[in-house]
């Protein structure tokens, strides 16, 4: 992989410009939730934020919060752009030459716990990322991606998200998907269970390859391709009987959704460890989960065929 450690001024990123796109995106997307919502039903609360002068990082940010909704148990989708005046550690195990810069992000990020467990959660993350010590050109990278978790797998549902990622990443070059497919495996994996997340789909980071211009393509692509990637999803799924049996099955899953943010997630690690806002870090936990010691479920159940048969590295295309 042939990263640039920076760009000529013609290919240089205005951070506005980024910044600009990053708040529609939030924007667009939490207007479609609450259009799912239908009328009557629950609203996003946008909680704004600024990082007071003498705090560790400076800049601010919009948290949108739904709760308790017909269809979203609970929905998160937050803005941030913040500086701080050295990278965490979370971010420079792959740029050891940018340890101890100052720095700026900015990005949108979301899950959504839906409320009916046939359902699936869902994530999604893009951002931007500068760097660079005083004196030396700055270091531009992005990352992000979506992944999806299904509490109960459907083989239909997984082929239309992973082709939808495809096709976000096929005008920017066909080797991305299947090598973003597998980053996203390899990421969203909880290592001291042996087991995936969820059905997976696409993520990047530390990337800059393209240049900054395309680089910022692609994610722009990324981004505008959620909403047609779950959408569908949902309302194929949402209207769908479901029992007690099955909902106690999704907090028991949603408890290894809270392990992962918890022990691996680079981004939960970035934003604690750089003195960021707890709350919105924190938006992507469910309303509830739950916890059982060494439960197996019997072969031939869907609760078993979600670890036999989706919980797996497959290719979905």
């Amino acid at each position: 992989m042939n990263q640039t450690s920076s760009s000529s001024v013609a290919d240089q990123l205005p951070a506005a410009e980024v910044r600009e796109y990053l708040v529609g995106l939030q924007s667009r997307i939490t207007e479609a939730l609450e259009a799912i919502e239908g009328e009557g039903g629950a609203r996003f609360l946008a909680d704004a934020w600024h990082k007071e002068p003498g705090e560790k990082l400076q800049g601010n940010g919009v948290t949108k919060i739904m709760e308790g909704g017909r269809v979203f148990e609970r929905a998160g989708c937050g803005f941030s752009h913040v500086r701080g005046p050295q990278l965490p550690p979370s971010a420079t195990q792959h740029r050891p030459e940018l340890a101890g810069a100052p720095f700026e992000a900015m990005g949108v990020s979301l899950v959504f716990h839906p409320r009916n467990p046939l359902v699936p959660t869902v994530h999604m993350n893009v951002r931007m990322i500068s760097a660079g010590h005083e004196g030396q050109p700055k270091t531009c990278w992005f990352g992000g991606g979506m992944d999806l978790t299904p509490v109960y797998g459907f083989e239909e549902d997984a082929v239309h998200f992973h082709q939808t990622c495809r096709d976000a990443l096929a005008p920017f070059g066909e080797p991305l998907y299947p090598r973003f497919k597998q980053w996203c495996d390899e990421y969203f994996f909880l290592k001291h269970r042996n087991e995936q997340r969820g059905i997976g789909g696409i993520f990047f980071d530390d990337f800059s390859e393209l240049g900054q211009q395309q680089s910022f393509a692609m994610l722009r692509s990324v981004g505008d391709a959620f909403l047609k990637a779950y959408l569908p999803i949902v309302e194929r799924r949402k209207n769908l009987p479901y029992t007690q049996q099955q909902v106690d099955f999704q907090r028991y899953r949603r408890g290894r959704y809270v392990e992962f943010n918890l022990v691996w997630d680079r981004g939960t690690h970035f934003g604690l460890q750089s003195g960021g806002r707890t709350e919105s870090i924190l938006l992507s936990m469910p309303p509830h989960a739950d916890w059982s010691y060494q439960r197996e479920d019997a072969p031939g159940t869907p609760e078993r065929d979600l670890l036999d048969k989706f919980l797996i590295r497959r290719d979905w295309l």
